[in-house]
């Protein structure tokens, strides 16, 4: 069930508040499907999802051979009958502001992540949402 991103429901920003890891999904450069186990957050403002991931990791280094443009990209999560899909356009942003902004707000959903001096965000510009929640 697709939805109007600008009236989305009182359900779906609760479901990306509460603690529930998503997975992501990426193309390898040969096309075939990466799927990986994430936490996310979403800002409804931006509208950006955000992931945070060492900057070798698979996910990342999908995003990044798909250029300057990004890479078309979905996070998913599943709570029982409640599911919503977040798909959208990624890049990876190693900028420290950028990366600790992700890194915070991972924080407030989850907990402090481990140190990580590889780290990166990779940021998605939401542009559907799919799902009942």
């Amino acid at each position: 069930m697709s939805h109007d991103l600008a009236a989305l429901g009182d359900g779906f920003l609760p479901f990306w508040t509460e603690r529930h890891l998503a997975t992501f999904t990426t193309l390898r450069p040969d096309g075939t499907p990466h799927v990986a186990p994430v936490g996310v957050t979403y800002d409804p403002e931006t509208r950006t999802a955000r992931v945070i991931s060492s900057g070798s990791s698979r996910k990342v280094r999908n995003v990044l051979a798909a250029g300057p443009a990004g890479l078309r990209v979905a996070v998913c999560q599943v709570d029982g009958a409640r599911w919503c899909t977040l798909e959208g356009r990624a890049v990876v942003r190693d900028e420290p502001e950028a990366v600790a902004e992700a890194v915070a707000r991972y924080t407030a959903r989850y907990r402090a992540p481990r140190e990580n001096p590889a780290r990166v965000a990779i940021e998605i510009a939401v542009d559907r949402v799919l799902g009942r929640f």
